[in-house]
């Protein structure tokens, strides 16, 4: 397919660095290729190579190359084409199989095959055929898939290698002079079984992760000598050496009770040596990293900082770049601490063999800081603070101290969120080492420091065309696109009447007024948006694809499909069809890897363009939520289990988005929200300080760094209240401490995908209460709960007005682009 020049541009404005977001895990030096030649392709992404997640973080491009076809693009003789043809006609059998069975157990739990199917992941099926490829070189390509509305599973065929994959990698390492193990993944495999005996296991193992619909030809480039400069954004380790204080996967209540022991931060403090740890990655070519000077600086504007340098050398073969990470050792005084906490970090340029590069890392001393809920308030506690540089959270090596002489209260905030009903766990015993002597030192005093105490008075700033508009218009205006007409279900992907496939957008029924509708599209990895459409009689874009059949197609009943298919709308012969392919940019996950923040506000970028291009106001993206558990099913839209590496992350796409006027991002979900099962109901259980330091950390930093102009809310509830209805975490924390000043959105609350359980929905009038603007989709219940409450008084009028002149503002912001 012949793509425009849209396409082409910002397909390779994602291929250019998206080598960098890859990594090995394993490599010896058979790697890279100096030129094209025969080679023998296996394994299940070969040609059906994974570009992504599913769910609304898909996005419908124009073409996406296959592994398969990207090393033939770039020259290759692929010889092993009988093998990927037997693996299409045995997986197209057994995916019939799935759907088939997701439907019987839909039926007997009398429950809709759609709840079931969303995001659920097919197991790899077992199966033999001969391994007889030509060649010398072999590439495996493993994938697996995961997405919105199921989590994963910790067996073989997911987590885990099947026998079978086992069996054919094996042999394969042993028949071909030159082998790699590619990873077409979106999250942490166990590799544990393939790595038991050394002289079966591969010596080269290639992260490449999702990265897009480029995704075979960045694989070329790397095989022919890009350097895949990435690092772990997450511990990669078998699910038994993760902390089991708490839970995962309760439909009802989960309970964090490993508090701030999170990925890296249980690993490191305990002693526990993960598979492959935080921070870890090979590339081409290998580096020393030399830590250098260490000073404080008191007169930054931001507060105190510290100040670390290093040089860099390249003592490999090939050019490359290299990820230094600053990690500190906070003293155990009152509060206790995990092993070291990732406080800065920085990527080089490339390096060229024997070559060296001096680079210098900044962090803030407020960035280091622990919650103490005792005091409501962020705190350095005395003693010494180890800062440390290095390549991964394993490989780092003591560059100087900071000391604290007293202890120092930062900021003085409130406690919020309720009570978990638990204590934290905690390590009985910790990782020790003794401190090489001459380390310098730097030292911070009390006078360093002011005390800042947030003023929870929010500023009540009413538009006087809001203050125009009844109560029922104002709450049209809260209420997504509720039209009292009466409209189909309204699901992600189909409640935008605007821009066809859009997944909402704000009321039309005040344009005359001057409130024009805001536009919004689904993400992370690009507009997710209909492919074709065409304009009707009326004015309204109409998808040539029903977006209930593209998201659901094959759980559809036949009756249901036969019903929307009558009702989908065709072209007439005077009818102009309009494409609108987006681009794929690559995964959350992927994005962080590359640990390179220019090449994420890149991606930002490439997004903004589009909404500019087609019309769209709010990007729903991007979502940063913590990887606290290997096992979530959208860990993959998600940057990592570290919130100061997943901040900076949505903060630069945010840049990049947000660059465009009139147009802006929705970081999500707010808050806590770290499992599929039971997404709409469930309850996580969270203390103060976890919630503080990991959790809500990332948010803080993106507001900071880069000024987001949407929130939208999880659906889960926190401590036993939904998050939308949580005043304490919208007003309180994202406002009040934050320094938020856009709006903040639900997200799509449709009542009957609704799950049951032990708690029910949330209310619209306690959601527009505790500081939510918009209530998305937007329905008739939500519109209604609006007015009842404004006219029995659980609801004032001037919190409607002080909402609605928010959404105003973006709407004027909007419209002077």
């Amino acid at each position: 397919m012949k793509l425009n020049k849209y396409e082409i541009e910002h397909n390779q404005m994602v291929r250019s660095k998206a080598c960098e977001c890859a990594l090995f895990l394993r490599r010896n030096n058979d790697f890279p290729l100096e030129e094209p030649g025969e080679i023998a392709l296996y394994g299940s992404g070969a040609r059906r190579t994974i570009k992504g997640g599913t769910g609304s973080g898909d996005v419908n491009v124009r073409t996406s190359v296959s592994i398969e076809a990207g090393l033939k693009r770039a020259g290759f003789t692929v010889t092993t084409k009988d093998w990927m043809d037997s693996y299409d006609e045995m997986y197209k059998k057994a995916r019939a199989d799935f759907v088939k069975e997701i439907k019987e157990r839909a039926k007997k739990l009398h429950t809709n095959a759609i709840i079931l199917g969303m995001g659920a992941v097919m197991p790899e099926p077992a199966y033999a055929f001969p391994v007889m490829g030509a060649g010398d070189v072999a590439i495996y390509v493993l994938s697996r898939i995961c997405g919105e509305g199921n989590d994963r599973t910790d067996v073989p065929g997911d987590i885990q290698l099947t026998e079978t994959e086992l069996r054919d990698i094996r042999a394969i390492r042993k028949k071909y002079k030159k082998f790699m193990l590619v990873l077409n993944v979106g999250g942490m495999m166990d590799l544990s079984a393939l790595l038991e005996n050394e002289e079966d296991a591969p010596e080269n193992i290639l992260l490449l992760s999702q990265l897009g619909a480029q995704t075979g030809d960045i694989f070329a480039d790397i095989l022919l000598g890009a350097d895949p400069s990435g690092k772990l954004t997450a511990t990669w380790s078998p699910l038994s050496d993760f902390p089991d204080a708490g839970n995962f996967g309760d439909p009802d209540d989960t309970y964090y009770k490993e508090g701030i022991y999170v990925g890296y931060r249980y690993f490191d403090s305990v002693g526990k040596k993960a598979l492959f740890p935080f921070g870890f990655g090979l590339s081409y070519t290998d580096f020393q990293i030399s830590p250098g000077a260490i000073y404080s600086t008191e007169t930054d504007p931001e507060g105190p900082a510290v100040t670390v340098t290093a040089s860099v050398t390249n003592v490999g073969n090939y050019t490359g770049k290299e990820v230094v990470q600053l990690y500190v050792s906070l003293p155990e005084g009152e509060l206790d601490q995990p092993y070291q906490t990732l406080a800065a970090f920085t990527k080089t340029e490339p390096i060229h063999p024997g070559r060296f590069e001096n680079v210098s890392l900044k962090f803030y001393m407020r960035d280091i800081a622990s919650y103490d809920a005792k005091e409501a308030a962020w705190v350095l506690e005395p003693g010494r603070y180890v800062v440390r540089i290095g390549k991964s959270s394993i490989d780092t090596e003591p560059a100087g101290v900071v000391c604290i002489t007293e202890k120092i209260i930062l900021e003085k905030v409130k406690n919020a969120c309720g009570e978990p009903g638990f204590t934290d766990w905690r390590p009985e015993t910790k990782r020790e080492e003794e401190l090489p002597e001459g380390l310098k030192e730097v030292t911070f005093t009390p006078e360093s420091f002011t005390t800042y105490e947030v003023n929870y008075e929010l500023p009540k700033e009413i538009a006087p065309e809001v203050e125009a508009l009844d109560d029922s218009e104002l709450a049209y205006l809260l209420t997504g696109a509720f039209n009292p007409k009466g409209a189909l279900l309204s699901i992600i992907g189909s409640s935008g009447k605007h821009v066809a496939g859009a997944a909402g957008e704000t009321t039309s029924l005040l344009e005359e007024k001057g409130f024009r509708p805001l536009v919004m599209a689904d993400g992370p990895a690009g507009l997710r948006l209909s492919k074709k459409y065409f304009v009707d009689k009326n004015g309204t874009p109409q998808s040539l694809e029903g977006d209930m059949t593209v998201l659901f197609g094959e759980f559809l009943p036949k009756p249901v499909s036969l019903v929307l298919s009558l009702m989908q709308k065709k072209p007439g012969k005077n009818d102009k069809v309009i494409e609108q392919y987006a681009t794929s940019i690559p995964i959350g996950t992927a994005i962080a890897q590359s640990w390179n923040v220019e090449y994420a506000r890149d991606c930002g970028d490439i997004v903004g363009s589009e909404m500019v291009r087609f019309g769209v106001d709010f990007w729903l993206a991007p979502a940063l939520n913590i990887h606290r558990d290997p096992r979530c099913g959208r860990n993959f839209e998600y940057y990592s289990e570290d919130p100061l590496l997943s901040g900076l992350m949505a903060g630069a796409v945010t840049l990049g988005v947000q660059s465009h006027p009139g147009k802006f991002v929705t970081i999500k979900h707010y808050a806590a929200n770290n499992q599929e099962t039971n997404r709409f109901g469930n309850n996580s259980c969270v203390s103060e300080r976890a919630l503080r330091e990991i959790y809500l950390k990332g948010f803080g930093l993106a507001v900071r760094e880069a000024r987001p102009l949407a929130v939208m809310t999880s659906y889960n509830l926190l401590n036993g209240t939904h998050t939308s209805e949580r005043g304490d975490l919208v007003n309180d924390i994202l406002r009040a401490e934050f320094g938020f000043r856009g709006i903040v959105m639900t997200d799509w609350v449709v009542r009957a995908m609704m799950k049951s359980g032990k708690y029910g929905g949330p209310e619209g009038w306690k959601i527009i209460d505790a500081g939510g603007e918009l209530l998305m989709p937007g329905s008739k219940e939500d519109y209604e709960s609006i007015l009842n409450a404004v006219k029995d008084g659980r609801l004032t009028r001037e919190r409607l007005l002080v909402n609605a002149s928010r959404i105003y503002r973006l709407i004027r912001m909007s419209a002077a682009k």
